[in-house]
Parts: structure tokens; sequence; C-alpha cells
């Protein structure tokens, strides 16, 4: 399996759902959290943007990290986190704070995800710096440290040691910085893809000194498992996310990964 020690056991399959907080009052979103919950999902993700990626540009919308505080407590089993948090909006302290203090509020549930960010208009209109895709990455690498750092210093500590999640495919800077900093890896498109860039991860963690296996792979995916999972797999992806938007939160494509996920010979 690519993404994996030869031999090693298959990392446990989840199934992750990212509730995009677009062209929907609260009450919808919340509701669309509790019925994945109860639907036996395993991760409950939204986004950090602004503003809405797709459909009316200026249509309803709302904050990341608000709403991951607000879920912490509305939710009792799935993790929770960010599909990705933008490393460039907020100072890493500040960030560490946050999420010390939702991993608090969730007991121990939360999944820190972050990225270099790439929407401009989030950028422009909330009078960050842009800059470059070079710039952005290296505010990424400057961050994930300090986050690390500052974690050690709180109190009180995270309930537990936060699985930190890199959103990305960069082979050259972000996928190093997976390799030295996170716990997962969330990959974009499809399977031959993602196998080749786990295996450049793989590499980068035999420079830095870091079992690969102990990075798990993540996905999104929008086909019906019985099209793309067994390539997926084969690929390496152990958590499998779902896209989902308002105003309808239609679960009905979640519902059948959770249901090929339940039926899984034992890995």
């Amino acid at each position: 399996m690519a993404g994996a020690a030869a031999g090693a056991a298959r990392p446990p399959v989840r199934i992750g759902v990212q509730l995009q907080p677009q062209h929907a009052d609260y009450a919808r979103i919340r509701d669309a959290v509790a019925e994945a919950e109860e639907a036996g999902v395993d991760v409950v993700f939204n986004w950090d943007h602004f503003f809405p990626l797709r459909g009316d540009a200026d249509g309803k919308h709302f904050e990341c990290w608000t709403m991951l505080g607000a879920w912490a407590e509305a939710t009792e089993r799935v993790e929770i986190g960010a599909l990705v948090s933008c490393a460039g909006y907020r100072n890493p302290e500040l960030l560490a704070d946050m999420a010390r203090t939702v991993d608090h509020i969730s007991g121990g549930r939360l999944i820190l995800g972050i990225g270099a960010g790439w929407f401009r208009r989030d950028y422009d209109e909330y009078g960050y710096d842009f800059g470059t895709p070079g710039s952005r990455l290296a505010t990424l690498a400057d961050a994930l440290p300090r986050i690390q750092a500052r974690w050690e210093r709180l109190n009180p500590p995270p309930t537990r040691t936060i699985p930190i999640l890199v959103g990305g495919g960069g082979e050259r800077k972000t996928l190093r910085y997976t390799a030295e900093h996170a716990d997962i890896w969330h990959g974009f498109g499809d399977a031959e893809t993602i196998a080749h860039k786990s295996r450049v991860l793989d590499e980068h963690c035999a420079d830095v000194g870091r079992d690969p296996g102990a990075i798990a792979r993540s996905a999104g995916v929008q086909s019906a498992p019985e099209e793309v999972a067994d390539a997926m797999l084969a690929a390496g992806v152990s958590l499998f996310t779902i896209g989902v938007g308002g105003p309808r939160y239609d679960l009905g494509l979640l519902r059948d990964w959770i249901a090929w996920r339940d039926a899984l010979p034992p890995g």
C-alpha cells in the first residue's frame, strides 16, 4: 500500500464530511452536524473562508473557528476541525490557543487542519497580504513549529497531542512540512495522483527521520464508493471526506460511504 510500510496493517478506515458553511442559515448547518454524527461519521470539518466558493459569490456564509467552538458543545463523539484553516489569517500563537480551547471544549476531539491559503478574495477583503505562493508557504512553514511550541507553554495544556492535518500537494515544500509536523496529510486528485504524492511524502519522511506510517493519508471523494474506494485504499487513503454544501446539506452520499466503511472486513 502506498504511504505505508511493507507488511504494515492497514490504518483504520474513517469517513469524514466537510459541511461547507455557505448558502445556509446556521440552524441548518447545526442540524446537518447532528445528522452526520447520528449517521455514524467519524470527522466533521468545515472550511476557513469568508465567502462562498461556489454559487452566489455574495451568498450566506459563516466564520470557521467561531463555528468550531459551537460544534464542540453541540457534538458528543465526532472529531471536528477545519479543512483547512489558513495559516495567514491568524497569529500562530493565537491559533494555537484557539485550538487548545476548542480541544478542551470538545473533550479532546479537535483536529487542527492547516494550509497555506489560496482564495484571493478572502485576503483582499479582510486586509491580509495575499503575497505570492512562496510567501504563503513561508508563512505556513513559520506557523507550524510556533503552534506546537505554544501548546507546550499553555496552562492548561491541550487534553491530548492535537493532531495536525496539513492540506495541499506541493511536492517540494508542502509535503516536506507535512513530514516534519503533521499527523494527517490531506491530498487532492484521483487515486493515481494521491499515490504519487504519498510516495513523495514517504521520501520526505525518510529525509527527516520520520516513520511514514505515522502520517495518515486523507482525500476528498465525491463519487460513490463502488467507483473509487478500492483504488483510493490501494493508494493508502484511510480518511475519506465527502464535501457537502448548503442550503440542503444532502447527506445521501455520506451515508453510502459510512455503509461501505461498516461493511469492510477487519483490517
